[in-house]
């Protein structure tokens, strides 16, 4: 039995193997968010002939499901099957992408001061063959020959002897030594035999709640060769971090949650070595970022108590550990570096982005806000770091919305509505001709346009007689951004909940804080926005729906995924490794979950943009208008 694709190409299946599993074995990913329970819908395929058993059809619509459409990883082929795969349900690479922002991630590198000095090096070794004359060990030879390039302080781990021998005489006694720096001398990691000098690469990754980013970084020159994303396939146990820790601790699931971002990694991995015709022997290093309950995750280690008072994680700093141990499918020596944490909800994540934004080095006052499923904030410079959490959910990064995306190729990422005809217009990334789904930055402006036209109300309800677009879907009153050929791209009003709730957090978060501390919005120099979808979001459409302050618009500057970034930086610098702890160290967590005020914020910004019009005096000259 086979499946084959528009393309030509076929693919071997069975009737015990859904669709998605059959395409994976062959080096085709879809997105599925959900790990393939059929809950978040987004690896649909289009059956074009042949005959599937589709368990799950919550997710299609009766015009998808009339047309075609099942969920690969709810289908089981029955026949030999000919399927079209929609560009939205295809994990790729960013290809072009990749290029353009190496050239500003390299200018940032350069503008940090740091010299190009990775967590490992190669050295080149040519050995002098043994004879009777000279019949050291090889062990011996090899600590001579190390001796002999200034590495006479070594290490060399047992677990590399075995092989030893036959790899000092493969190439004539010619050998490349991969060695971590530690703190008082070298360790040697890998032997290669031969020149393994080039190429030689670095993994950076950034573990999201809800996203994943990887690149992959020459370690020769700080270029980003490619990058790959995905959702974190974690989801299936829940959007946030508590529901995960609930299925981790009281459902026995530690062991499925961690192999679900082991996996997500692997796969995007495969991705990028494939499209580069990369040896797993050339990844020299992997640095990590992610915060505290994804990267105990990462480990396998019980989260348990991050969620008890007094909240506490099973570390906040992490000892140099290996591929092998975590089950990442490249050499099993290669070292994995993973940023501290800061608290129980402020982890490597956010000190990898204050790294990366440069705030802890100014004496302006600074607010930095990741914006993501956690929302957390920074407030401080150069003499003061405080930092709080709290839980905005995943709906920026389009999960748990109907037609959400990521910000990526194909998401509407701007929408204008008509002040006299309530017809929207709108942007797509890419400039796709038929979009593929809505992103966070293209919710916020449409959110926004909608209570300006008053398609909804100040409570984000929508109103029914005000626009044809305004009609009864299978989730209830709904919005039709577009018109698709294939199927419309609408926002429920189950979506615009999610939004506000995320954007009453997050500004609840910013006014506690500064409250705590003494501090006002007028105080504040500059705002730092992090995230992956900040890139495309409109400052003045943020503020309008009250999830950003009434501010200066000229302080308010993007720095997009800063997490990845400050993976990429650490990649290439033990300078800015060790100023990374240094920011984890200076750093003070503020819980707001024991604050007071923290509720009753958060249910006033509730509405747009919020029950005190007088903190947002410039969309009170709008709404006059």
């Amino acid at each position: 039995m086979d499946i084959t694709l528009t393309s030509g190409k076929k693919i071997p299946a069975s009737e015990e193997m859904t669709i998605l599993e059959s395409l994976g074995r062959e080096g085709i990913f879809l997105t599925s968010s959900c790990a393939g329970k059929g809950t978040c819908g987004k690896c649909r395929v289009i059956v074009k002939s042949g005959s599937a058993d589709s368990k799950a059809k919550t997710k299609l619509s009766h015009e998808e499901i009339g047309r075609g459409y099942v969920l690969a990883c709810k289908a089981f082929p029955q026949s030999d099957l000919t399927i079209d795969i929609p560009k939205e349900s295809v994990l790729t690479i960013e290809g072009k992408i990749a290029t353009e922002k190496s050239k500003d991630l390299q200018a940032l590198f350069a503008a940090s001061g740091a010299e190009l000095d990775p967590l490992t090096e190669r050295t080149l070794l040519q050995l002098p063959p043994a004879s009777l004359d000279d019949n050291i060990s090889d062990l011996a030879r090899l600590k001579r020959g190390l001796d002999a390039h200034g590495l006479s302080c070594l290490n060399v781990p047992f677990r590399l002897l075995k092989n030893l021998s036959a790899t000092l005489r493969k190439e004539r006694w010619e050998v490349t030594i991969s060695s971590i720096h530690t703190e008082d001398c070298h360790e040697v990691i890998n032997i290669f035999p031969g020149d393994k000098q080039a190429p030689r690469y670095g993994v950076a990754v950034d573990i999201g709640t809800t996203t994943l980013v990887l690149y992959l970084i020459d370690l020769t020159d700080g270029k980003v060769v490619d990058i790959a994303s995905t959702y974190n396939s974690q989801i299936r146990f829940g959007d946030d971090v508590i529901t995960r820790i609930v299925h981790a601790t009281e459902h026995g699931e530690l062991a499925n949650i961690n192999e679900a971002v082991i996996n997500d990694i692997n796969i995007m991995l495969s991705l990028l070595m494939k499209a580069h015709a990369t040896d797993p022997d050339t990844i020299d290093q992997v640095v990590i970022a992610g915060n505290p309950t994804m990267t105990q995750f990462f480990f396998s280690l019980d989260p348990s108590s991050i969620r008890e008072e007094p909240y506490i994680p099973t570390a906040n700093t992490f000892p140099i550990s290996f591929t092998g141990e975590l089950g990442i499918n490249i050499n099993p020596n290669t070292p994995v570096y993973t940023f501290p944490s800061v608290a129980s909800y402020v982890g490597g994540d956010i000190v990898s982005g204050v790294l990366a934004s440069g705030m802890h080095t100014r004496k302006e006052l600074s607010l930095f806000m990741d914006i993501g499923t956690n929302g957390e904030i920074v407030l401080g410079n150069s003499e003061l770091l405080v930092a709080a959490a709290c839980s905005a959910g995943p709906c920026f990064e389009g999960s748990g919305m109907k037609h959400g995306m990521r910000a990526t190729e194909g998401a509407i990422e701007d929408v204008q509505i008509n002040r006299n005809t309530l017809e929207p217009e709108i942007k797509v990334i890419g400039d796709a001709p038929q979009p593929l789904g809505i992103c966070g930055s293209g919710m916020i402006d449409a959110i926004s346009e909608m209570f300006f036209t008053g398609i909804i109300d100040q409570k984000g309800k929508l109103q029914k007689d005000i626009s044809k677009r305004v009609r009864v879907g299978e989730d209830g009153l709904e919005f039709v951004i577009h018109y698709g050929k294939d199927r419309d791209i609408v926002l429920t009003e189950p979506d615009i909940e999610n939004i506000l709730r995320a954007k009453a957090a997050i500004y609840a978060g910013i006014s506690i804080l500064l409250n705590e501390l003494g501090f006002s919005f007028d105080n504040i120099q500059k705002v730092y926005i992090a995230g992956g979808f900040g890139k495309f979001l409109d400052i003045e459409k943020a503020i309008i729906l009250g999830m950003l302050p009434d501010m200066p618009r000229e302080k308010f500057k993007f720095l997009g995924n800063t997490s990845v970034t400050g993976a990429y930086l650490c990649s290439l610098s033990r300078k800015l490794r060790e100023e990374g702890e240094k920011i984890a160290e200076r750093m003070t967590y503020l819980e707001l979950s024991v604050s007071r005020s923290f509720m009753d914020e958060y249910v006033s910004g509730l509405f747009i943009p919020h029950t005190n019009m007088d903190s947002f005096p410039s969309v009170k000259v709008l709404m006059k208008k």
